[in-house]
């Protein structure tokens, strides 16, 4: 920006007392939004948090974490798991060492969904031959034996979503558009 443009000299024009309360706006600001963030965190938390005892097993993180939209690969979410553990692993994640990182990793916006027009084009390539669905024994092989295989519990997981419970068929058009959310931000 030249120096007569609009914005340089609006910053140059501004008195300290209106940039110190440009500030104190932004911090306000902030505050809210990390409130917010720390907000869905708990409300997330809690979902799982069946004894009330602000623990939850450390096999459901990874559904707390896609369910506040972020979808970490199986090897950043070990390492969210790592960061939040305790020294001598009990099985279980406590709260207060869940919130900071899951607000950094919220506040960052890491481990962002993938577009819905590349999970698409993902499963067209598995469908050589273009009919617009995959058959349960296809899709089960590509997906527990290729890449960052599947455990048996993920496939089931995922199978029950996606099959067609009347044709026995994963019709993968209507199942990405159902596992895709708008990225508001």
């Amino acid at each position: 920006m030249g120096e007569g443009s609009a914005q340089g000299g609006h910053w140059r024009d501004m008195s300290l007392t209106q940039v110190g309360k440009l500030r104190q706006e932004m911090t306000t600001m902030n505050k809210a939004i990390v409130s917010e963030v720390h907000k869905k965190i708990r409300a997330a938390f809690d979902v799982f948090d069946h004894e009330f005892n602000k623990t939850v097993d450390v096999r459901e993180i990874g559904t707390i974490i896609r369910s506040l939209g972020c979808f970490p690969n199986e090897g950043e979410l070990h390492d969210v798991i790592a960061e939040i553990e305790e020294e001598e692993p009990t099985g279980y994640i406590r709260f207060e060492k869940f919130l900071p990182t899951m607000t950094k990793v919220l506040m960052e916006r890491k481990f962002r969904p993938i577009p819905e027009d590349l999970m698409l084009q993902a499963f067209e390539v598995l469908d050589k031959q273009k009919k617009g669905h995959l058959e349960l024994e296809e899709l089960t092989k590509y997906m527990t034996q290729e890449g960052e295989p599947f455990t048996q519990e993920e496939m089931e997981e995922m199978l029950s979503a996606a099959m067609d419970p009347d044709k026995n068929l994963i019709f993968y058009k209507d199942f990405v558009s159902m596992m895709t959310v708008d990225d508001p931000r």
